[in-house]
């Protein structure tokens, strides 16, 4: 059995929120998250927990260096509170170039360290809310939490353990993962192959650094889909996720993955045609075998199976990023949660 995690559409306004949050947790899923891309997901998650009683809420990929420390605990704090206990925690630390083109936030080093340093800021101001008295500051090389006056402290409540998850797809993000979160949040653009070769291995060193056990530890895999009602729909899919992966993989920070298996010659190209803006070259240098390493290929009526020969004794959580038709049919999604828990 697997727990299931549905991702909302990245273009929901937030108005919709509600509505699609109460289907997906009545059609029986356990987790609905909120990614963190053209709208904000703290705002996204507080609706759904507002549409909700009984599914974990997570944010997915809250990009963490563009809000404090602080600013990321207040809003994760009031989620919790609100939701009596169902709000999870998903960060990820984005690339260069969004952080400082997109979100005007500085990247003065290396994202591995000041990640770590972002949990641990976040733990001591958790323990500082719950325990006003007796505050825990943290100071480090990039984040310092010295100071909470009384009138500016939420205080405690009844559910103050917050799941913390960090979205990764290098050994470093994966080894801080397993030593200080409660879960890793996997990248699509990791293959099959390099989760279970590459950041397993890694998971399970941060675990043992902690004196952690595996069965204290969440790994959620969300894997690329190519999903159509027949075989035609299917091919439209596969030439549809090519465009998709192509995009993933001309991004360096990626690249790691790709020299895993051997294609380091294909991220160059890739990264070079993007640079030169020609993005409708690139969905051609991503081959079926390579497809066959990051997704999932399906028809609807046998998705169910196929997930699950591709995830078992893999992945814990399967985070389901459906394409919208898939997502509207209320049939297909409800047959599929049920036999995935099955």
């Amino acid at each position: 059995m697997f727990r299931i995690w549905l991702t909302l559409d990245m273009n929901l306004p937030l108005g919709a929120i509600g509505e699609h949050a109460r289907r997906a947790e009545a059609l029986g899923c356990d987790v609905v998250t909120l990614p963190d891309v053209a709208f904000d997901a703290l705002l996204g998650a507080q609706a759904a927990i507002q549409a909700t009683g009984r599914v974990a809420v997570a944010t997915s990929g809250l990009v963490c260096f563009a809000r404090s420390p602080m600013v990321t605990a207040q809003c994760a704090w009031d989620l919790q509170r609100y939701s009596q206990g169902r709000f999870v925690l998903g960060i990820g630390t984005q690339i260069k170039g969004h952080n400082e083109r997109r979100y005007s936030t500085p990247w003065p080093s290396a994202p591995g360290p000041r990640m770590r340093e972002y949990v641990q800021c976040l733990r001591a101001i958790f323990r500082s809310f719950q325990d006003p008295k007796n505050p825990q500051y943290f100071e480090g090389k990039h984040y310092r939490f010295t100071m909470i006056p009384p009138f500016f402290n939420p205080g405690p409540i009844a559910h103050p353990d917050i799941p913390i998850q960090v979205a990764a797809v290098n050994p470093y993000m994966a080894r801080l993962a397993g030593e200080l979160c409660e879960g890793l949040r996997l990248h699509p653009v990791g293959t099959f192959d390099y989760t279970r070769s590459v950041l397993l291995p890694a998971i399970d060193a941060g675990l043992m650094k902690a004196g952690r056990e595996r069965t204290d530890f969440e790994l959620t895999g969300a894997p690329f889909l190519a999903l159509g009602r027949d075989e035609e729909a299917v091919q439209k899919a596969k030439d549809a996720l090519r465009q998709q992966i192509s995009f993933y993989a001309s991004t360096r920070s990626y690249h790691a993955v790709l020299a895993f298996h051997g294609w380091e010659e294909v991220g160059l190209e890739l990264h070079r045609l993007s640079l030169a803006g020609k993005w409708a070259e690139m969905p051609a240098l991503i081959r079926d075998d390579m497809l066959e390493q990051w997704a999932v290929i399906a028809r609807f009526d046998e998705f169910a199976d196929r997930l699950r020969e591709r995830v078992a004794g893999l992945f814990d959580t399967v985070l389901i990023d459906l394409p919208p038709a898939a997502q509207a049919d209320t049939d297909f999604v409800r047959e599929t949660v049920q036999r995935l828990h099955a």
